[in-house]
């Protein structure tokens, strides 16, 4: 995994980096990697995938008020790794999104 890439995001993504645990695994596994891609995309369009209710309607919020964003994406294909959950933060200036395993956190 060398590059990540979105398109017609509907907020800043400001730099895009991804902690350890994900980028090795990412370059362990391509699939894992092409799920990191496809849960980024998914957030740049404002599809928060796997939080509650709350969150999406946090998320929505921030977005009018340029607050931290939130999404949290699964994929059990990769639950044999101890990895089936990411989430992607966006920071609230906008300056950084971060894709991180829950327990990086």
């Amino acid at each position: 995994m060398n590059t990540l890439f979105v398109i017609n995001a509907v907020f800043n993504t400001g730099q895009i980096v991804a902690t350890r645990g994900v980028y090795d695994l990412a370059c362990e596994n391509s699939d894992f990697a092409k799920f990191v891609q496809k849960s980024l995309n998914r957030h740049v369009k404002g599809d928060w995938g796997d939080v509650d209710d709350e969150d999406k309607q946090s998320n929505c919020e921030a977005l009018k008020e340029g607050t931290r964003l939130l999404s949290a994406y699964n994929d059990d294909r990769f639950s044999k790794n101890g990895v089936a959950n990411i989430w992607i933060i966006t920071e609230a200036d906008r300056s950084a999104t971060t894709i991180l395993f829950p327990d990086e956190y």
